[in-house]
């Protein structure tokens, strides 16, 4: 098997690399990363937090190409009062104006030593908010178009996002083959870095595993057929 880790452009680098971008840039960059994959017999698409809204987003514009899907975590809804509170205000251009940067200072890992390995970005510009909310929306309008066997997995101690949300989420999945939640007790938001990890890969292994013997007769994908990108 052979797997593609595109890194979104902005991300990996510096805060100020975030200023540049927007959610259009990351739909493209998914899209582009999916078109690569050209040629392959069966392509299964993956995403954790705003990744699994893009993956959503993949697999609902390109249904004869994506067979599986996995949403790890989706960001479909945050968790606490604040985050509704910001995004409240962010048809008033007071977003930016009072809050022009989100600084961070941990993640959401519950295992010791891999929040002590766990790259951190300091901060973020509070209008990429605007671009995942963008997302949100996008993905809860797709979810219906999705037509591959879908896994969503979820943490119920995650602390960024709700683990209802992803839930929710996948009710609104009415036009997939299938659809199953995997609901996790072990660990936060990063699911497969934390402790439900060893879990996640084995009952992710265990969705895909009998997608890839059921497409083993049908021809490559061609994305050429596809609809347009974003």
């Amino acid at each position: 098997m052979y797997v593609k880790a595109p890194r979104l452009p902005g991300h990996g680098t510096t805060p100020e690399a975030l200023l540049e971008v927007n959610h259009r840039d990351w739909e493209q960059a998914a899209a582009e990363s999916l078109r690569s994959l050209t040629g392959f017999r069966r392509v299964f698409v993956a995403g954790l937090s705003m990744g699994a809204l893009l993956a959503l987003g993949l697999a609902a514009q390109f249904p004869q190409v994506v067979r599986g899907l996995v949403l790890i975590a989706p960001a479909a809804r945050f968790k606490g009062p604040t985050m509704a509170l910001l995004k409240g205000l962010r048809h008033t251009g007071l977003l930016e104006w009072m809050k022009p940067w989100v600084f961070k200072d941990s993640t959401d890992l519950s295992d010791p030593v891999a929040l002590a390995e766990a790259p951190i970005l300091p901060a973020f510009p509070s209008a990429r908010l605007n671009d995942l909310w963008t997302l949100q929306a996008s993905a809860l309008a797709q979810a219906p178009l999705v037509r591959c066997p879908t896994l969503v997995a979820v943490a119920q101690q995650d602390h960024v996002v709700d683990p209802e949300g992803g839930q929710w989420l996948a009710h609104h999945l009415t036009g997939a083959a299938s659809v199953r939640i995997l609901s996790l007790q072990e660990g936060y938001h990063i699911i497969p870095r934390d402790r439900g990890g060893p879990r996640l890969a084995l009952e992710v292994g265990a969705f895909l595993h009998p997608l890839r013997k059921r497409n083993e007769s049908l021809g490559a994908a061609k994305l050429d057929e596809a609809p347009p990108a974003l």
